[in-house]
């Protein structure tokens, strides 16, 4: 991902150590069930891969500072997207410049020669983002790279013929997401270019061809197309593809955002069903959203919990910004259309504790659910079961009077988040606010899944269909959970699990 600032391209071969030292969450921000770096700077997730039980997590890192400057690859590695543990940092700026965002793919067939003694590579595609060719006043400064790791990604040994992919005149021709498409028996580059994407295609991951170009006349254009994925379903007897496109700006409630295609592509060509813009987190805080690669029949999404508005600024000291929770996407259709649909991984039952449920709940003089479960606390996850669509809200709140509101409006048919009294607010205009999004499903009845952390929460309403992230920073912990309604509503069912923190086995 490129930024409109540039700073200079200091230290790029940093030796900090990035040993196992324990996570901090005992400062005020640190989330307790998502990852963050352990010190300084996180953007974009890369090189989502998964080998031989490991979930690698890659990320645009810079580990000098707390904002944004010269970027390198983080890597953190996981059993079950849930837990992380934090590993060296596996990319390092060189001549060729800094690390921008990219993808990875186990090379089972050893296309790319890098293989060995019947090893199968690991195989990362990136941008390489020069900053002495913008000095000299060039427009290929953004070009695609290659490393490879034959130990399971502990270690990477660049590709000595890099860049396997030369920008031509456009200074914005970057984040490579590659994929092997079965039917063409080729490797499938999507690469953003301006406000549009380019496919390539390859044999060996080392020379590409270009395919076609996609979304000049389609979706959304408020700003840079960046960070694509191409991934495909089978739904109906037959094989649907999703492509996914982040924006910045041009969100759909300000800055950062995530917008999808469906439709199908043929090794060549993408062609949409419909010139409809769809949005797979209406939410501010969701953007550089990416799936897995080698998961099978599962298609698994994590994003940048943070927006491009105020990612630089947001109140924290010794890091800044994480990941949202890995979320498993799905794929439904409604009035005619396909929808992608987007719920928490099945593996966050392993965190799950103190879990309680309650009936027949009645809203109009509200409901303090921290009062009626013993032990209640955020971290935590709720499930909302209502049999009619009638206005709601839940309320986060603490003893200085902040809250952060949840809630659906009957009238314009949207749910809503509302932090414009949640806490710390003034340090970016655009913050304090309500952020809206629309109700797709037509069902009267209204089943919602909320993950809820120290600073942030994630909505899934009607089984993933509307879903919303947003975070937050209280001046003091919430610590009380209302529900209530201006509508006479009923909740047939409320389910509450307490989360245990990811980290308790390193610094509680």
């Amino acid at each position: 991902m490129n930024k409109k600032f540039h700073l200079p391209m200091l230290a790029l071969f940093v030796f900090a150590s990035q040993s196992m030292m324990a996570q901090n969450t005992s400062e005020q921000y640190r989330p307790l069930i998502h990852f963050t770096p352990q010190s300084n700077w996180m953007n974009d997730p890369n090189g989502l891969v998964y080998q031989n039980g490991t979930y690698h997590l890659f990320y645009q890192h810079n580990p000098n500072a707390a904002v944004w400057g010269p970027m390198h690859w983080g890597h953190a590695t996981s059993k079950d997207m849930i837990h992380w543990q934090h590993e060296p940092i596996a990319l390092y700026p060189d001549d060729l410049g800094t690390i921008f965002s990219g993808s990875a793919v186990l090379d089972k067939n050893n296309t790319s020669g890098f293989g060995k003694d019947g090893k199968a590579p690991l195989v990362a595609i990136f941008t390489h983002h020069d900053e002495k060719a913008i000095k000299a006043g060039r427009k290929d400064f953004q070009n695609q790279s290659l490393a490879y790791s034959l130990d399971e990604g502990k270690t990477w040994v660049k590709y000595s013929d890099n860049p396997v992919l030369r920008s031509s005149d456009n200074p914005d021709f970057r984040d490579p997401k590659v994929m092997w498409h079965e039917p063409t028996q080729r490797w499938i580059m999507s690469l953003a270019v301006a406000d549009h994407l380019n496919f390539y295609s390859s044999t060996n991951l080392k020379v590409w061809n270009k395919e076609t170009e996609f979304g000049l006349n389609n979706g959304a254009h408020g700003g840079v197309w960046e960070c694509p994925d191409l991934i495909s379903f089978e739904r109906d007897g037959k094989t649907i593809w999703v492509l996914i496109v982040n924006i910045n700006p041009g969100g759909p409630n300000k800055g950062s955002g995530i917008q999808y295609f469906v439709g199908d592509f043929d090794g060549h060509q993408f062609k949409p069903y419909s010139k409809n813009i769809k949005w797979l987190d209406f939410g501010p805080d969701n953007y550089a959203g990416v799936t897995w690669s080698n998961t099978g029949s599962r298609n698994i999404l994590a994003g940048w919990m943070s927006n491009w508005l105020y990612a630089n600024i947001v109140p924290t000291e010794t890091w800044r910004n994480g990941l949202t929770i890995a979320r498993e996407l799905g794929l439904e259709k409604h009035s005619g259309e396909y929808y992608v649909t987007s719920k928490p991984v099945k593996e966050i039952v392993g965190i799950q504790s103190g879990s309680l449920s309650f009936r027949d709940v009645e809203l109009s003089k509200g409901f303090d659910l921290m009062q009626c479960v013993k032990n209640a606390s955020i971290p935590c996850q709720i499930e909302l079961d209502m049999l009619k669509r009638k206005n709601f809200e839940l309320i986060l709140s603490n003893p200085n009077g902040e809250e952060l509101v949840f809630g659906f409006n009957k009238e314009k048919n949207e749910y809503y988040i509302d932090r414009t009294k949640s806490g710390k607010t003034d340090f970016h205009p655009d913050f304090a606010g309500i952020s809206i999004a629309p109700r797709i499903s037509s069902d009267s009845r209204m089943k919602t899944t909320l993950v809820i952390d120290k600073t942030s929460i994630e909505v899934f309403a009607d089984g993933g269909l509307s879903v919303m992230t947003a975070i937050f920073f209280p001046t003091v912990p919430y610590n009380k959970i209302m529900m209530r309604s201006s509508d006479s509503a009923i909740v047939n069912e409320i389910q509450y699990h307490g989360l245990k923190s990811i980290w308790t086995n390193q610094n509680p």
